[in-house]
């Protein structure tokens, strides 16, 4: 599992979503978590963060927000050298499998359907550390 010092970004258009996610991220004894409101203040955050040398190590994000989406934010980040292996689990509610597809190809890390409980967000966050550990081995 992943450090409990990981620096984790939470990316939602909806404070209770951000809440929530504080909330059972602490439970699993993370306590680095920063929130952004839209892609747009999220790629700001995770740009100001390297540079300060303090990176963003995992970023959770909403899909479908107002201003640059959550497949916008990782289709920037992809194409980024600073961010194009950051882990980046994708939240959504759509039924529709065109987007979760889409955001695969960008190489999402996971994706997670709302709604979602603690012990669901606990086996993503293992399989994407399973998944970079293996990559590193």
């Amino acid at each position: 599992m992943f450090a409990k010092e990981t620096k984790f970004l939470i990316i939602d258009d909806f404070p209770t979503v951000r809440k929530f996610l504080r909330l059972n991220l602490m439970k699993l004894g993370f306590n680095t978590i920063e929130f952004a409101e839209d892609g747009n203040i999220a790629f700001q955050k995770l740009s100001e963060a390297h540079d300060a040398t303090q990176p963003f190590q995992f970023v959770i994000s909403d899909l479908n927000m107002q201003g640059l989406s959550g497949l916008e934010l990782l289709k920037k980040c992809r194409e980024d050298v600073r961010f194009k292996d950051l882990p980046f689990l994708m939240l959504t509610a759509e039924r529709s499998q065109d987007k979760v597809k889409e955001a695969i190809g960008l190489k999402v890390s996971d994706y997670l359907v709302k709604p979602f409980d603690e012990v669901t967000l606990k086996k993503k966050l293992e399989a994407i550390y399973g998944k970079l550990f293996q990559k590193s081995a």
